[in-house]
Order: C-alpha cells, then structure tokens, then sequence
C-alpha cells in the first residue's frame, strides 16, 4: 500500500490530474485518463494522507460533503447528466487501489450501455456469491 511519501494523490498536480474545486481540507480532482470512458469523472480527495474514509476527521467530513455539493453543481453545469454514482472503495477486497481515500464522483448519462446499472449491480449478482 501507498505511504504518504509515495502517493499519487497527496500531491495531486500531474499532468494527468487537475484541481477543478479546493476546500480547506479537501479537493475536487479530475484526472485526464479517466475521461474518455467516464466522461466528467472525478475524485474529492483529503489534502492530507488518509489511507481509508474511516480515517477522515470531523472538518474533512463537513468539507467533503461541502464539496460534494459543489462538484455537482459543476458536473451538472458543464456535462448535465441524467444521474450520479458516488462511491467509496475502502481496503484491497473493497476494490481500493491507492491507499489514499478518495471518494468517486461519475455522473451517468442515459445514452450510455450501462444505464440504470449503479454502484452494487456488478457486485450482487449470484456468481458473486460467497462460497
């Protein structure tokens, strides 16, 4: 797993990821990769290194949902989708690749193949079952 010394996402200023909206605590990233298949996709990230979303403070809480709030009055602005998927991985299983938590905003349009599939579907169908 990542350390604050080698995360991607402490220092979120590639050249691949851009700052669209900032708090005190947190930030409203987009990163160029991510656009092609999940148009105006993005992540709020704590500026500080917290690996998973347990380990968030009460003031990036409030800022992140703050934040939240303003992504989608952007998003909806500049894209206007038909709907939203947010979401959290949180540890490996969980589906988390960079131990940094960030939080997944990915507005859904209608005319794309996987409409009205959200966040579970993939993940509560029966050939997901436990054994």
């Amino acid at each position: 797993m990542n350390t604050a010394n080698n995360c991607p996402l402490c220092a979120p200023f590639s050249d691949n990821q851009k700052i669209i909206l900032q708090a005190a605590t947190c930030y409203y990233i987009q990163k160029d990769s991510e656009q092609e298949v999940l148009e105006g996709s993005g992540l709020i990230i704590p500026k500080s290194h917290r690996q998973t979303v347990f380990d968030l403070s009460e003031q990036e809480w409030a800022d992140t949902r703050e934040m939240l709030q303003k992504a989608k009055q952007y998003l909806d602005e500049t894209h206007a989708p038909e709907g939203y998927s947010v979401g959290w991985n949180t540890g490996e299983v969980g589906g988390q690749s960079i131990a940094h938590a960030h939080l997944h905003i990915i507005p859904r349009f209608k005319d794309e193949p996987f409409a009205g599939k959200g966040i579970r579907h993939w993940i509560k169908q029966p050939e997901n079952m436990r054994r």
